[in-house]
């Protein structure tokens, strides 16, 4: 059985809307299915992935196409090489993360110093995370002159601009994580020029000059956020995801490959509609809603398409009778009781 999950980046998701705080409910829904695939904000949690091996590490734009049956997902059964991309000049934050990542996952890693800085300034617009991008072009063009064929997946570190009450606010409070949106544009614009795994991960920008906001982690702050407090590189849940994420082939690619058709559901949060709801009901393939994941601004709109869950582990047991070929009813007290009625043509 295989499943894929999501939890759209951007919109203050109550469950995996901050820093990897989804990976739980990640790990209790692959443990039901055979593979899961999952997208980078799902797991991503600074340092700390806690994604398991029957997981598959999938950008949002690209499992977007896949579920659109425009190509397949090839799984990686070694290794990807990674190029790590970073703004003049390189960081030994940036040097020595890869290195942990050499010495502890066994990557394959390199690094490439672009020849201009690639600017990312976080916004939040209409209640979701956005911003804008500058200089992607001339990384673009940087990538080139490397050589495509020279690496299998990639890791951008680069600083994003928030501003820095919106910044101090969402370290307080919670709500939307600002900086999660633009990475996702950002994503998007790579993997779909590359045709490769690709994540961001940001670079902290913040000096001793701004006190209070340089010293913003010495606070108590809510557990959801706690993974960004105890990191200021956030680079090493990239390289855990990008190790041995599927490659991308033709949707007419021959052997060990997977297609939207193998999927045999999806479980989004409550209020989310997006391509991958569209594939997933063109497909008929389920889509299991969840409840008690409300997002910050949901839908106003009713979809009418897919099974609502109120939580999780609900979701999960569900997965569980459709591993087991029964219908979900069918373990219920009333279901016993149901009357079966009959039709006429």
């Amino acid at each position: 059985m295989i499943g894929v999950m999501i939890i759209p980046t951007g919109l203050g998701a109550k469950i995996g809307g901050d820093a990897g705080d989804a990976s739980p409910a990640a790990k209790l829904l692959a443990r039901c299915c055979d593979t899961l695939i999952v997208h980078p904000n799902v797991v991503n949690a600074s340092d700390i992935n806690e994604m398991t091996e029957n997981m598959l590490y999938v950008e949002g734009s690209i499992l977007d196409r896949f579920l659109a049956g425009q190509i397949t997902l090839q799984k990686t059964n070694t290794y990807n090489r990674i190029l790590t991309i970073a703004n003049p000049s390189v960081t030994e934050e940036t040097v020595n993360a890869v290195s942990a990542a050499r010495v502890t996952v066994g990557a394959q890693i390199e690094i490439l110093e672009l020849s201009n800085p690639l600017r990312m300034v976080a916004k939040i617009e209409k209640h979701k995370a956005a911003g804008d991008i500058y200089g992607f072009e001339s990384l673009r063009k940087d990538l080139n002159r490397y050589g495509l064929k020279n690496f299998d997946a990639l890791a951008i570190h680069t600083p994003i601009e928030v501003d820095r009450n919106m910044a101090l606010n969402y370290y307080r409070n919670g709500g939307i994580n600002p900086w999660g949106g633009v990475e996702a544009l950002l994503s998007k614009q790579v993997a779909n020029f590359l045709d490769k795994p690709t994540a961001h991960a940001p670079l902290e920008s913040v000096t001793e000059d701004d006190e209070e906001l340089f010293l913003i982690f010495r606070e108590r702050i809510t557990p959801r956020i706690a993974p960004e407090a105890i990191s200021n590189c956030y680079l090493h849940c990239v390289f855990k995801g990008l190790h041995r994420a599927p490659k991308l082939a033709s949707s007419v690619a021959s052997g060990q490959v997977l297609a939207a058709r193998d999927i045999d559901f999806m479980v989004s949060p409550e209020g989310c509609w997006g391509p991958p709801h569209d594939c997933c009901m063109a497909a008929s393939i389920p889509i299991i809603f969840v409840k008690e994941n409300v997002v910050t601004a949901p839908l106003s709109v009713s979809y009418n398409y897919g099974i609502s869950v109120d939580n999780y582990l609900e979701a999960a047991g569900h997965i569980m009778t459709m591993q087991a070929g029964v219908v979900p009813e069918s373990v219920r007290a009333n279901f016993s009781e149901t009357i079966l009625s009959t039709s006429k043509v």
